[in-house]
């Protein structure tokens, strides 16, 4: 099954028709596996860089601070304690991976949706091709501006359009990536999707 879409330059002009997979872009949206996907994704971007030190780690003396007993003083092995000021931390963070493992099937199910829910949506453009001549910045803004675009993302084929990457890298809330960049965090993460004629064949061969 398959539906038509038009497609337009980025002058909003008309510049024919495609067929858009049904199993592709035609998916009724599920929230959860887009949210699965969008989790997994932030966990393997942090860092896990987070630390504190435990008694082993803080430097200081390793005397006994004072008398087991006859002080009047609750017992003490070291100042290095977490009781005491400049001491360890109890059970703090640690260097660690938080990423966790989904399967293919799953991440490849998330695109699928994130791409029905913008097609679902009317929020989803399909543009003959992403390049320009000059490649300033003010010419792309123009252009957004004839296609109603104010935060986007751009996807396009194996190969981006460098001229058109680099009138695009100073425009607040708009993102260009190549086909096998796709992903679900970006798509969601920006109000327009806007696909090219290669994009759309490279993400039907990739997700059918």
């Amino acid at each position: 099954m398959a539906m038509k879409a038009k497609v337009i330059d980025l002058t909003n002009k008309a510049s024919g028709e495609i067929t858009l997979a049904d199993e592709v872009f035609g998916l009724d949206p599920r929230q959860d596996v887009i949210a699965r996907v969008v989790n997994w994704q932030l966990a393997k971007r942090r860092s896990g860089n987070h630390k504190t030190k435990g008694i082993s780690e803080v430097q200081g003396t390793t005397k006994k601070p004072w008398n087991q007993k006859g002080t009047g003083r609750a017992r003490a092995g070291t100042l290095r304690s977490p009781i005491f000021r400049g001491g360890a931390v109890t059970f703090g963070p640690v260097v660690r991976d938080h990423g966790f493992k989904l399967t293919k099937k799953v991440r490849a199910l998330g695109l699928r949706h994130a791409l029905s829910a913008k097609q679902a949506a009317g929020k989803l453009i399909v543009i003959d091709d992403a390049k320009l001549k000059d490649g300033k910045t003010r010419e792309l803004i123009a252009n957004l501006g004839k296609l109603g675009v104010t935060s986007g993302l751009v996807i396009g084929g194996a190969e981006l359009d460098e001229k058109f990457s680099q009138a695009a890298r100073n425009i607040p809330n708009f993102d260009v990536l190549p086909s096998q960049g796709a992903n679900v965090y970006d798509i969601i993460r920006r109000d327009t999707l806007l696909l090219t004629k290669d994009a759309v064949k490279a993400l039907e061969e990739r997700l059918k």
